[in-house]
This record gives structure tokens, C-alpha cells and sequence, in this order.
């Protein structure tokens, strides 16, 4: 479960590979020197890339850079959850996009990668239907395809910088924590009172230590996280039309106040309103209804 270095292989002939991995369930903390573009569409989940941890519901499209730490985009997941993936070789960047001067914003996004970016609205839907069509193409029309996708990344005002700061693997090499351990017991606790004294005799080391060591890495004190992680359980659990209040009590908050406080300070709206914009109305036949999920508020 510590930080992995992942190997990554290419067909012969090819700058990059685009495929639809599936890890569910199992938790792969990595880094590779390949860029990586991902789209990730699920009910809701998890990103860690590099420092940052954060919520995603519905879909999410991520460019990280070379050796950025990140964990797999379906660790924890237990509605469908598919994926794209597309690789580019480690020389891509050097030996590609460098030589070529009309490829300036192209390098100017791939060099920024490394802060890891996420792209939304009309970027995010028309980069998920090249990628689509990019399966059906021969190699050379891909390439082609590809540097056409990069080159709306990089126009892209679509965008968030999830670190401000640089998390390549030289940041984590001393890693000696099982993150792995960490995100397991909170997933078991996150429900009742994690303990912050009982993850870090887990992991073998002094509360003040684990403190030090989970701050550096995260940007997050322990409790933070916790209560990111509670969030993020709760969209998942308002997603299946369970009511705010059961909710609440569902992801171990004890104040309904709070509970409503916390979630508007991370997601910018109350879980009513999240709730409200995610079970619209719609008319079928002259009939108003709503468009409802599977309701079933176990954990």
C-alpha cells in the first residue's frame, strides 16, 4: 500500500494508449513519468493528485503530469464507474511537442501539468467525445486526434490548478506511511469518531508525528480530511434520495446546523439545494414527476 511506481508498457510504434482501466476496491497510490489524461464518469468519488484531495459527482477530466502522486479514480466506489485513460510516453513532451514551434501552448499545458488540472463545462464534453472517436481511428489519425485535444486543453479557461505548489515524487520519496492504511480505517470510522491517537499507533508512530506527517502531505489536518471524506459520503448518500437528516447522521455528524454549514463551505450550496438541483421535475404525458435513483441509505 506505499506509493507505487506504476511501469507502463507501449505497443510498438506508438506514442501513447488510451484504454478503460478498472481497479474497484483496490487502492493504487502511484506515479508514472508518462502524462496521463483522464475522465472519470461516476455517481460521485475521490481525487487525490498530488496534495490535493477533493469530491467529484457525476464526471471529472484530469491532466497530470509527469511522476505527480495520484491515487486511481474508482478506489472506493460502489455505484458503476467507467473510465478513460490516455497515456502519452515518457519522451512525448521532449521529443514531440518540443521541436515544433507551432506546438508553443501545447508545451506551455504539458510543463503546467504537473500541478495536475481539472477541466469542466464545454471543455470537459467536447475533450470526452474526441476521446470516443479517438478509439475508432487508425494510429495516425489518433496522433492527430490527440494534438487536436491538447490544443483545446491549452485554450481551455475550463480549468482549475488543484496543487499550487509542485508534488512530484521527489516530495514523496521519504514516504515511509501506508496512505492505503489511512484511507482504510477512515472508510471503516468516517461513520463514527475516527481517532486520531488509534491511526497513528496503526501506522507506528507518535500523534504529533502522524499530525506533522499528515499535514505535510495532504495540506489537511487529520480532522479535515475526515470531514471532506464525510462530504463526499454524504453526496453519495443524497444522491440516493436519502433525506438530509438521515444523512447527517448517516456520515457521523452529530449537529444538523453543522452538517449543513460544512457541506455549503465545501460544495458552495446546502444539501438541500444539492439535493433539489440533482431530482429535477420533468413532465411525461402532461404529468409532473421526478427523475429519481435507487434509494438505499446503508453505508
Amino acid at each position: 500500500m506505499k506509493i507505487q511506481k506504476e511501469i507502463i508498457m507501449f505497443d510498438k510504434g506508438k506514442s501513447f494508449k488510451l484504454f478503460s482501466p478498472s481497479l474497484k476496491n483496490c487502492f493504487f497510490w502511484h506515479y508514472h513519468p508518462e502524462i496521463e489524461l483522464v475522465y472519470v464518469e461516476a455517481t460521485n468519488g475521490i481525487r487525490h493528485v498530488g496534495k490535493d484531495i477533493s469530491g467529484f459527482t457525476e464526471s471529472d477530466l484530469l491532466l497530470i503530469g509527469s511522476n505527480v502522486p495520484h491515487l486511481n479514480f474508482d478506489y472506493g466506489i460502489q455505484t458503476e464507474c467507467k473510465q478513460l485513460v490516455l497515456q502519452m510516453h515518457e519522451n512525448f513532451l521532449q521529443d514531440i511537442i518540443l521541436p515544433v514551434p507551432e506546438y508553443e501552448e501545447i508545451k506551455n499545458l504539458l510543463e503546467r501539468s504537473y500541478l495536475g488540472l481539472s477541466f469542466s463545462g464545454e471543455t470537459k464534453k467536447i475533450i470526452v467525445e474526441r476521446l470516443q472517436s479517438m478509439k475508432e481511428k487508425n494510429s495516425f489519425a489518433s496522433l492527430i486526434g490527440l494534438m487536436e485535444i491538447l490544443q483545446i486543453l491549452a485554450n481551455s479557461t475550463d480549468v482549475k490548478e488543484l496543487n499550487k505548489e509542485d508534488t512530484r515524487i521527489k516530495w514523496f520519496l521519504n514516504d515511509k506511511i501506508r496512505m492505503g492504511t489511512i484511507y482504510d480505517y477512515i472508510h471503516e470510522n468516517y461513520d463514527r469518531k475516527p481517532n486520531v491517537n488509534e491511526i497513528a499507533k496503526i501506522v507506528s508512530l507518535s500523534t504529533p508525528a502522524f499530525c506533522r506527517y499528515f499535514k505535510k502531505q495532504t495540506n489537511m489536518t487529520f480532522t479535515d480530511f475526515v470531514n471532506n471524506y464525510r462530504i463526499n459520503q454524504a453526496k453519495i448518500f443524497l444522491l440516493k434520495d436519502c433525506s438530509v437528516t438521515e444523512v447527517c447522521f448517516q456520515v457521523g455528524f452529530e449537529s444538523l446546523s453543522y452538517f449543513n454549514k460544512l457541506f455549503k463551505q465545501h460544495t458552495g450550496e446546502t444539501p438541500s439545494e444539492f439535493k433539489k438541483k440533482q431530482f429535477k421535475p420533468i413532465e411525461i404525458n402532461g404529468r409532473i414527476g421526478i427523475i429519481t435513483k435507487e434509494s438505499s441509505c446503508n453505508k
